[in-house]
């Protein structure tokens, strides 16, 4: 379908550090971009005031409807950000843009974009071989696992009916920590120090967890004090795990970091498996993975430590699951503009 003002789609991903805004039109099932524009959240005292800058008022860019992604949860059609100082409110912005305004949550958008994937085009994914090389086949009927660890850890899981195909939101970001050697129980009881219960996942594997299983390699005489890690520890915090993922090849403080990183990654993602069954597969989404892609797709780790388990009928459960790691920056736009028809 060519695009026209009666098909276009205004959709945008709201991060606590990055907004994304973005003009898409149906094509074949799926949603082509024709226009997309980055804004920094916290320089904004709005959605609305970006969203008119990035329209400019032209009546070619009016769309016929808008779908909005946020980092929180939807209530009363408001996202109220989790790390930003304003919310998403549909009512205001519908009033204000005069077209429809749909809302979802950040990670459920992501989920939805998982149906937008060509399994085919590395550009958009890799699937990762098994300690055997394999790799096998996702079930297009299937239930399909979606984990990505980016700011924080989201997960989210997709099941396919006959009347179609929905997307769930979960909180399995915030599981238990797996503990699995005596480095992840020394970490277990480093985490837990001054918390009311169990650490979660999320406190190491996100970005803000690289930078605690960092300092916490260091402040255990795990790995050596170099000059790096002095001046990575001198960054400011947002900027910690960016520094850790690109000397992660050259310095060995970081290199041990990563190296942490991606075994917990793993288990976390095993015992999610272990739950959903995920014969549609499991995608590996956020920037982390992404960004970081030859830690999991030239490395074996991460696959020898996803296929370790306690029992061996679950060692045949992961190694029968479908791995990919998504490289698309936009599937959250594009799950935005799908979210009407998939999310619950």
């Amino acid at each position: 379908m060519p695009a026209s003002a009666d098909n276009l789609i205004l959709v945008a991903d709201v991060g606590g550090t990055n907004l994304n805004l973005a003009l898409l039109a149906p094509e074949g099932g799926r949603y082509r971009l024709l226009r997309k524009t980055r804004f920094r959240t916290q320089e904004e005292a709005s959605l609305l005031e970006p969203v008119q800058r990035f329209l400019g008022g032209d009546p070619a860019l009016r769309p016929a409807r808008a779908s909005f992604c946020g980092a929180g949860p939807v209530l009363d059609r408001r996202i109220h950000l989790t790390n930003a100082p304003w919310d998403i409110d549909a009512n205001a912005l519908e009033r204000s843009l005069g077209v429809p305004v749909h809302l979802v949550n950040d990670f459920t958008a992501l989920s939805c974009g998982v149906l937008q994937l060509d399994l085919g085009d590395p550009r958009q994914v890799t699937p990762l071989a098994h300690g055997d090389g394999s790799r096998p086949a996702a079930d297009p009927q299937g239930l399909a696992l979606v984990v990505g660890a980016g700011t924080g850890l989201g997960v989210g899981f997709v099941v396919r009916t006959p009347q179609g195909a929905r997307a769930f939101p979960s909180e399995g970001g915030h599981i238990g920590l797996p503990v699995f050697d005596e480095d992840s129980l020394a970490l277990w009881r480093h985490l837990q120090q001054g918390l009311p219960g169990p650490p979660g996942a999320e406190m190491a594997v996100s970005g803000v967890g690289l930078a605690h299983l960092f300092r916490f390699l260091l402040d255990s005489k795990r790995v050596p004090w170099t000059p790096a890690a002095t001046a990575i520890l001198a960054l400011a915090a947002p900027d910690q795990p960016a520094a850790i993922s690109a000397l992660a090849t050259s310095d060995p403080a970081c290199a041990r970091a990563m190296a942490l990183f991606v075994d917990l990654y793993a288990r976390v993602c095993a015992e999610l498996c272990a739950v959903f069954l995920p014969t549609g597969g499991l995608f590996l989404a956020g920037g982390i993975a992404a960004k970081n892609a030859p830690h999991f797709v030239e490395d074996p780790r991460f696959m020898a430590r996803f296929e370790r388990n306690y029992r061996a009928h679950l060692d045949l459960l992961t190694r029968a699951t479908p791995v990919f790691l998504v490289h698309d920056y936009d599937l959250s736009l594009y799950g935005a503009a799908h979210a009407p028809d998939c999310a619950t």
